[in-house]
């Protein structure tokens, strides 16, 4: 689960254009550094789960340790990501299905929002059905799409590793050719493409007696973030080899497609689409199951309202919450369907997912190092991996945060910082509904 959160495919094919087009060839380094400040955010989760596992996640423990307010904002956090993702998660499905059966409505933003639809809709019924159906989907689906990336990989540096696109040098990879506006707005880029491991911590209450161990849930989200780093660094490396600057701006969504295209005849080259879809589609139903998951914890401690706590009684889902995030995600999927261009959707929802991400994880951050302060006298490693790594991560994404804000444009601060700032409404109205309820 945590590594079909992160969806590397759907990541890749999302995502990669964006960051090259905002930092060039150096988009391989600011996702190796950004995933150390990830695993720092992972080591938190790990350690705080520790306290009890939960199916809110963030949104307890840090109530636990900060008070229920900021752990309310932690969850809103998260929800709002969850909404705003059911766009940039379900268009990539969609234009690559059209590039399948219909490739001149691939830049037809009307069509393209209703096949993310019908996508959205198909997921809600598989996640809603239940955790098993869904984990079972997610092993098919990620075996297929690994076996499709793997081709890739080797075939582009058996083919290009002599006459790369982009020469690889050591500057790829160094601190020091970046200026700061570049580097945080590489930085906010590369968060987007390791989002979604934590997926692991809120499956925790229904992974735990199976497991045998409440670490089940950190172990797979230790081991996801492991495997991810390389991948992406890997990944990046073979998307600059094999395609230009310009290559790469024109593929937009579907640049795994304009790699297999250079790399394998026809029809062959089409698997990298349909692995693009796969890779999407679960993402998909792991970012509802974190959604769906949070919005019940919040419920079930009145933190929301109590009606979103229902279990279905034969699925076992919380299948209200299932379904609010559809039909939230059909509704943004609607507006953005009048927005001038699907690239334009892609950018504004990645960039305000980008800043929702790191205001609840580096809470998380700093709830983890509060919380185990005294570990600092507990040896090196302890201090490092309880305190000083998850503090010095939640403080970059702090920073990262704040100084991309004023880079953004109206719409993308609407929906990064305006949906946080919606959250004062569901607090205050819980905060009503309990004052009632005491008298």
């Amino acid at each position: 689960m945590g590594i079909a959160g992160t969806a590397p495919a759907f990541s890749i094919a999302v995502t990669t254009a964006a960051i090259v087009a905002s930092v060039g060839v150096l988009a391989v380094g600011s996702i190796l550094y950004c995933g150390m400040v990830m695993f720092g955010i992972v080591l938190a989760f790990i350690h705080l789960n520790k306290i009890s596992p939960h199916a809110g996640a963030a949104y307890a423990w840090v109530g636990h340790v900060f008070g229920e307010s900021w752990g309310f904002f932690t969850g809103w956090a998260l929800l709002v990501a969850s909404v705003v993702f059911m766009v940039s998660a379900t268009i990539p499905a969609a234009t690559s299905t059209l590039l399948l059966i219909a490739p001149h409505l691939v830049e037809n933003t009307h069509w393209v929002a209703f096949t993310a639809a019908l996508w959205l809709t198909l997921v809600t019924i598989v996640v809603g059905k239940g955790i098993k159906h869904a984990s079972y989907a997610q092993i098919a689906l990620t075996l297929i799409e690994t076996a499709v990336v793997f081709a890739l990989i080797i075939a582009a540096f058996l083919r290009y590793g002599r006459a790369p696109a982009h020469p690889p040098a050591l500057i790829w990879f160094s601190p020091f050719s970046f200026t700061p506006q570049m580097f945080a707005t590489g930085a906010l880029t590369s968060i987007f493409f390791y989002w979604g491991w934590d997926v692991t911590m809120n499956l925790s209450e229904e992974s735990e007696a199976n497991a045998g161990a409440p670490s089940a849930a950190g172990k797979g989200a230790f081991w996801a973030m492991v495997n991810l780093i390389l991948f992406f660094i890997i990944m990046m490396i073979v998307v600059l080899i094999v395609l230009t600057d310009d290559e790469i701006a024109r593929a937009n969504t579907n640049v795994l497609y304009a790699i297999a295209d250079k790399l394998f005849p026809k029809p062959w080259s089409y698997l990298a689409v349909f692995s693009t879809i796969l890779s999407t589609i679960g993402t998909i139903e792991t970012q509802i199951l974190q959604f769906s998951r949070s919005m019940f914890a919040m419920a079930r401690d009145n933190m929301l309202h109590p009606r979103y706590a229902k279990i279905h009684p034969t699925w076992r889902t919380p299948w209200l919450a299932t379904f609010v995030i559809w039909f939230l995600g059909v509704i943004l999927l609607y507006s953005s369907s009048f927005m001038p261009s699907v690239k334009k959707i892609l950018e504004s929802s990645i960039l305000a997912i980008g800043f929702q991400i790191c205001f609840y994880m580096s809470l998380a951050g700093f709830a983890c190092a509060w919380h185990y302060r005294k570990k600092l006298r507990s040896g090196a490693f302890d201090a490092v991996s309880y305190v000083l790594w998850p503090l010095g991560a939640a403080s970059f994404m702090v920073f990262i945060a704040l100084y991309s804000i004023p880079t953004f444009d109206r719409i993308t601060n609407l929906m990064g910082i305006g949906g946080i700032l919606i959250g004062f409404i569901p607090l205050y109205l819980g905060g009503f509904r309990r004052a009632q309820n005491a008298r």
